[in-house]
């Protein structure tokens, strides 16, 4: 299966969160090393470290990376993680709903991080409005980028992200939501208020939850 379609920008969200102090970096899903660019703005000596399954984006992304590997991380093994254990901070743009056990990765990553080490994450929302109203009609098709990218393998909300962190070592220290002007949004919001009433929940905080499309989390080791 294709891969999700490359581009050059970056998310500057996610940017953000990476401590500027990191001097040795791995991205995982590298795609064509847009936030390696904006990166090495900033840190010009760091050593940037880029992970790509698509060969044709690993040609790109060596642009702006000092290496890139073309690998599935969910293969990698005791060899890779022992060499990368110096890497004081961990980059997943978008990545992480995109492997069979992302569960078991963070686990890697926690056991090979150095001390004071962290993690930079950009995770779709499952809860986002407008595939709550897709999945009322039960209009949840597959596409080729979005909330149901067809490389998806995982979904996951607010909570469930945080949950993950917890569950594989890590306390997240920030979960910034990225909201976007969407005004047709506003129609559905009562509808999510009274079933989250029905469901015992606050509706006050379901419908927080449903306002992002992603969220951009940092983490570190507990």
């Amino acid at each position: 299966m294709s891969q999700t379609p490359v581009h050059e920008f970056h998310n500057q969200d996610l940017l953000e969160v990476i401590p500027w102090s990191a001097s040795k970096l791995i991205e995982v899903g590298c795609s064509s090393g847009a936030l390696a660019r904006e990166f090495k703005k900033i840190s010009p000596g760091c050593h940037y470290f880029g992970i790509e399954i698509d060969p044709d984006y690993a040609k790109l992304a060596d642009r702006y990376c000092n290496e890139t590997l073309v690998m599935d991380i969910e293969n990698a093994d005791d060899a890779f993680w022992n060499k990368h254990a110096d890497r004081d901070c961990w980059i997943f743009g978008d990545c992480l709903e995109h492997l069979r056990n992302p569960w078991n990765i963070l686990r890697k990553v926690r056991k090979a991080m150095p001390p004071g080490g962290s993690i930079a994450a950009c995770i779709p929302n499952a809860q986002h409005w407008s595939l709550q109203a897709r999945l009322s009609i039960g209009d949840f098709r597959y596409e080729e980028s979005g909330l149901l990218d067809k490389t998806h393998l995982r979904f996951f909300t607010r909570q469930t992200i945080l949950e993950m962190f917890n569950d594989t070592g890590f306390t997240v220290t920030e979960c910034v939501p990225r909201i976007f002007p969407e005004p047709a949004r506003d129609q559905f919001f009562p509808v999510i208020e009274q079933l989250a009433r029905l469901a015992g929940a606050d509706p006050q905080t379901a419908m927080e939850d449903a306002m992002p499309i992603q969220y951009v989390v940092r983490a570190e080791p507990r």
